[in-house]
């Protein structure tokens, strides 16, 4: 099965201070929060500088840009976009800590393994584009949305419907004022 996002690491390693610019796309699957969503059949593209550390960790720096499409979250229109997001990530060999156990802490999780002397930018791309994607994505900063009563788009016109909202607590000053 073919990895188009991993990178062979291993020259870097050897020579640290060499620098590696990979350019790589490829569609991922199952990339999508809160009705955002990266169309399955869309290269998510991931264009990066590698670079050594030391020879058992490694820094990727750049970007990784994807379209993505979603449902307006006021009035529903479909709507279409791309996201860029920027990376600065860790990858580093198990063997870092210096081949000893040591117990997992949280900033674990924010380091990617370093197998060998590959590294995978799937999960890095994955991450970057899910922390990108909009969580409530609007067709324009000023849509008006749907009317609450019914249900007509209100960037087409004005429907006409009450839309003042109500406290029945506060029924009876409500009487006083029209009085």
């Amino acid at each position: 099965m073919s990895r188009p996002l991993v990178v062979d690491v291993g020259r870097l390693l050897r020579d640290p201070g060499i620098r590696l610019h990979e350019q790589r796309a490829t569609p991922l699957v199952a990339l999508g929060v809160l009705g955002s969503v990266v169309p399955a059949d869309s290269d998510v593209a991931v264009d990066v500088v590698i670079e050594a550390m030391d020879d058992r960790s490694l820094v990727a720096t750049g970007e990784v840009r994807a379209p993505w499409t979603a449902e307006c979250s006021r009035c529903l229109r479909p709507i279409v976009g791309s996201v860029t997001a920027p990376v600065r990530e860790l990858f580093e060999s198990p063997s870092a800590s210096g081949g000893e156990e040591r117990e997992a802490t949280p900033d674990d999780q924010e380091i990617y393994p370093l197998l060998g002397d590959q590294v995978d930018l799937e999960p890095l791309a994955r991450d970057a584009v899910l922390l990108a994607l909009p969580q409530a994505p609007l067709c324009a900063e000023d849509c008006a949305g749907l009317c609450p009563v019914c249900g007509a788009d209100r960037n087409e016109g004005d429907c006409g419907c009450d839309t003042t909202v109500r406290d029945e607590r506060w029924a009876a000053l409500d009487a006083l004022k029209d009085s």
